[in-house]
Formats: C-alpha cells, sequence, structure tokens
C-alpha cells in the first residue's frame, strides 16, 4: 500500500496562496481575478482551489480542464474540518498543479493552517507564496 506523503512526494511543487477571512463571495471574487491574471500571463498550467463555506448567491469560480476547484462545507480547517480539508486537499495536490489556492472563513485560525501546512508532508511540494486578509 502506497501512503499519502509518498504519492504527495511525486508531485511538483506548488505555489500556495492562502485568502482568509471576509465572506465568502469576497474571497471567490479575489481568487477569480488572480486566476484571471495567472490564465492570462501563462501558458496552459493547472490551477486548483479549495474553497471552505457555501455560496451564497452566483459563483464567479467555474471547474475548467485548466482549474481543479474544490467547495467544502464550512467548519474551521484546523478544527472539524480538519479531515474533509487534508482529504480534499491530497486528492488536489496529486492533480500537479501550479498554483493552489485555499479560502478560509476566518483569518484568527490561520496560523492552526500554517501549522498543518509546514508538516513535513506539505512542507516538500508547497511553496508558501502569500496570504490575503480581507
Amino acid at each position: 500500500m502506497v501512503s499519502v506523503a509518498s504519492k504527495l512526494e511525486s508531485t511538483k511543487l506548488t505555489r500556495l496562496t492562502i485568502v482568509a477571512g471576509g465572506s465568502y463571495s469576497e474571497r471567490e471574487a479575489w481568487i477569480t481575478t488572480e486566476l484571471q491574471k495567472l490564465c492570462a500571463a501563462a501558458e496552459y498550467q493547472k490551477y486548483g482551489v479549495l474553497l471552505e463555506g457555501l455560496p451564497t448567491g452566483s459563483m464567479s469560480l467555474q471547474a475548467s480542464s485548466h482549474i481543479k476547484l474544490e467547495r467544502i462545507a464550512p467548519g474551521c480547517f484546523c478544527c472539524i474540518g480538519q479531515i474533509a480539508m487534508r482529504v480534499t486537499l491530497n486528492r488536489l495536490l496529486r492533480q500537479g498543479l501550479s498554483h493552489l489556492f485555499i479560502a478560509m472563513n476566518d483569518a484568527e485560525h490561520l496560523p492552526a493552517l500554517n501549522t498543518s501546512l509546514s508538516s513535513p508532508t506539505y512542507a516538500r511540494i508547497l511553496q508558501r507564496k502569500n496570504e490575503i486578509i480581507l
């Protein structure tokens, strides 16, 4: 049986941007704008988006052949939502993404998320780009 860590190790380095705070629609709109810039500037690459929460209106982000999009139910990534976040994150990282956006509801939980993402499993494959607080 192959472990999650060994499956992820074969994945290339993925740039990471974390977006926290604000409303769901603000986080989704910010990521949509950044993805439009990235897609316009680069040839075909894969991007991933992991959104915590449920949309309240129209959804500006749509999955496509180059955007892998996952929405998970609200629940703090470091508390009740940790298993859902890890499973979904691991699934996204196996896609060979060039850039990953993680959007979380509450910026107060950012240190706990950063601790999780600093584990050896993720530290080897994630290149921290920036954190955006809305």
